[in-house]
């Protein structure tokens, strides 16, 4: 691993994710009465507790507006669940005051272009595999996974390997 990467990741206190496209596969499953279903991973799940653990926090920040993603967070107990936001970005400044934190203390999964802003700004940045090429370019870390397979876990496991 790069000697950057392992810098960057000493760091991080708070870790903020997407949802579609990182926690899910991008997917929305319709029923024949026209509910929409997402699936995630069991094991990114298990990152959010293994990181609490070490506290480490976690954010979700979304554009959708979803309660199966609330029930998520909630189950997950993940610290904070922004949904409905357009422009992520504008939240950093009010995270970093409500944690005490600076950039640099912030890691952000994101794979679209709604949030290339966010990923610029962190202090370290993470994208699935199957992330939009402008996202792969900005990012610190391109996880070996797939949105949906375990980016989030394999990204705590990261962080957490490094921290030990």
């Amino acid at each position: 691993m790069k000697k950057s990467i392992i810098s960057k990741c000493k760091k991080i206190k708070l870790v903020i994710t997407d949802v579609d496209g990182v926690l899910t596969d991008g997917g929305m499953y319709y029923s024949t009465k026209g509910d929409i279903m997402k699936k995630f991973f069991t094991r990114d799940g298990m990152g959010v507790n293994l990181l609490r653990k070490k506290s480490i926090l976690t954010i979700i920040i979304t554009k959708e507006k979803t309660s199966m993603v609330k029930h998520w967070a909630k189950n997950m107990k993940v610290e904070k669940l922004y949904d409905g936001i357009l422009k992520k970005e504008l939240l950093l400044d009010k995270i970093c005051k409500n944690y005490n934190l600076k950039y640099e203390n912030i890691a952000f999964i994101g794979d679209d272009v709604n949030d290339l802003d966010l990923l610029k700004k962190v202090g370290f940045s993470a994208c699935p595999a199957d992330a939009i090429s402008d996202a792969k370019i900005i990012c610190h870390y391109t996880c070996k996974l797939n949105g949906g397979y375990g980016v989030f876990r394999e990204i705590s496991d990261l962080i957490l390997n490094v921290q030990k």
